[in-house]
């Protein structure tokens, strides 16, 4: 059964191609969604998919790509909704 995953992530995350690398790591995993840069300075997800596949989402975003600190990742997990066809970059 598919779920969704929301995550807020927190610290340097911004200016460090953060939804780049997201975006990247997603589609790896067969997930689809978004991720977008909030104006609070942080990043926010919203991925479906597989529970092994939302946890290794999740693993990844609590580490980053290089030259982010990640602080803290707030996360919400709940049904699908199946409204996405891929994996996308939000501006």
């Amino acid at each position: 059964m598919k779920k969704r995953l929301h995550l807020i992530i927190q610290g340097r995350v911004q200016g460090v191609c953060f939804r780049m690398y997201t975006c990247d790591q997603a589609e790896r995993l067969g997930l689809t969604g978004w991720v977008s840069n909030r104006d609070d300075g942080s990043v926010e997800v919203v991925a479906e998919g597989s529970d092994s596949s939302l946890v290794q989402l999740l693993a990844w975003c609590r580490r980053g790509p290089p030259y982010s600190r990640v602080n803290d990742v707030a996360q919400e997990y709940s049904d699908a909704r199946d409204e996405f066809e891929n994996f996308s970059i939000k501006h």
